[in-house]
């Protein structure tokens, strides 16, 4: 557990720079130049996520219950990962409603993610991972608003096309995740089937 706080405090640290030392930030930027200031955050959020991620597994293998989700709960996680991959996907597709309308559409993937993982997971350290994300995200969003309103941005216009390619590749993207790679990569199917 020691190993996946550490890495999530890392990890969520590095990304929450910008919400409470964004004077800082910008000094860094000013002083390392932007593509040092991005290797250095990639390198810092890369070590701090393979830590969580592999403390995660290690929670996995002596695990603490705190409570047992009903198993109808699945499905919800089911339904509620179809928004959260959209609204990844509209983070990315330049020109989409979704993300004119949401403003920060990668963020509310997080936490819809995080949410719906909590709900069917009762473990110790899921609820620690799955709640420090929906926290941090919580947090984030409301940050990046914040910045939004101050800087007086409005939405940017959207088209048609980019929306409905926004709303296929997340469709595409859920199938190919839930159906065949999140057993892969996370060991457990996604989907139970039977």
């Amino acid at each position: 557990m020691i190993v996946m706080i550490l890495g999530l405090v890392i990890f969520l640290g590095m990304h929450s720079v910008r919400i409470v030392a964004d004077d800082w930030r910008r000094e860094q930027i000013a002083r390392l130049g932007e593509p040092s200031w991005k290797g250095v955050y990639s390198l810092v959020s890369v070590v701090g996520l393979a830590l969580a991620i592999w403390g995660f597994g290690q929670t996995r293998l002596d695990p603490s219950v705190v409570w047992f989700p009903p198993m109808g709960l699945r499905h919800g996680v089911a339904l509620l990962m179809i928004p959260a991959v959209i609204l990844l996907v509209a983070a990315y597709v330049p020109g989409n409603a979704i993300r004119a309308r949401l403003g920060h559409p990668m963020l509310l993937a997080v936490k819809l993610w995080a949410f719906a993982h909590l709900l069917a997971n009762g473990r110790l350290g899921d609820i620690v991972f799955f709640g420090a994300f929906l926290a941090w995200a919580i947090v984030a969003f409301a940050a990046a608003r914040r910045r939004d309103r101050a800087a007086g941005l409005t939405a940017p216009p959207s088209r048609l096309p980019a929306t409905l390619a926004t709303l296929v590749i997340g469709l595409v993207g859920y199938y190919l995740f839930a159906m065949h790679l999140h057993v892969w990569v996370t060991g457990v199917p996604a989907i139970a089937m039977g």
